[in-house]
């Protein structure tokens, strides 16, 4: 058991409550106000108390990337299940992202975090790869070859984070979009670039 700082004790699987508590607190205040001292404040837990279970402030947000990409993957997989199109669903993944990032600003700025590149980040290394795997698929599937699928997926990704940067950055909301208007567009977007890219394709 953990002694919070109220004198009481902390019950459970402290570890998942930290992550759970970052994950909460980059939601509400982005990467930039993300500190171990404020998850363990929101946990209620003292100061040290996170450092039984993460050496460092890069561990801890390398766990807090694993269940984002697991999340995002998760969001993406449910979004295109029952779609057979596969340049709807390849923009409805990019709408997800979209939405994804403004719901939790859990976007690439968390995912490709500075700090992260300790191979010793072994789950947050394999859910980055599978999240990646899943729309790289979707991109070789309206593609015509790897090289091309990657150049895509750049563009489609860099796409699709800038219009949820702009609804965060407050700019969207003060143009008078809501956050499901941003999120149509995006995916309509993605869609107006993937068919280009295949037209330019048969060329």
């Amino acid at each position: 058991m953990i002694h919070d700082m109220g004198g009481k004790y902390h019950h459970g699987d402290l570890r998942a409550e930290l992550v759970r508590g970052s994950l909460d607190l980059i939601a509400e205040q982005g990467l930039e106000g993300f500190s171990v001292a404020q998850v363990a404040k929101r946990a209620n837990v003292s100061a040290a108390a996170p450092y039984r279970h993460f050496p460092d402030r890069s561990s801890l947000l390398a766990a807090v990337a694993a269940a984002a990409a697991c999340r995002l993957r998760d969001l993406v997989d449910k979004v295109i299940a029952e779609e057979p199109d596969p340049v709807t669903r390849m923009a409805s993944a990019q709408g997800a992202y979209t939405r994804f990032f403004i719901d939790t600003r859990l976007g690439f700025p968390v995912l490709f975090a500075d700090g992260l590149a300790n191979p010793e980040y072994t789950e947050m290394h394999d859910q980055r790869r599978a999240l990646f795997d899943t729309f790289l698929t979707l991109s070789l599937a309206v593609t015509d070859g790897h090289a091309e699928a990657l150049e895509l997926l750049e563009q489609l990704n860099a796409q699709s984070h800038g219009y949820g940067a702009l609804y965060l950055d407050g700019v969207s909301p003060r143009m008078g979009y809501s956050a499901d208007q941003v999120v149509t567009k995006s995916t309509r977007a993605a869609r107006i670039v993937i068919e280009a890219y295949r037209t330019a394709g048969q060329r």
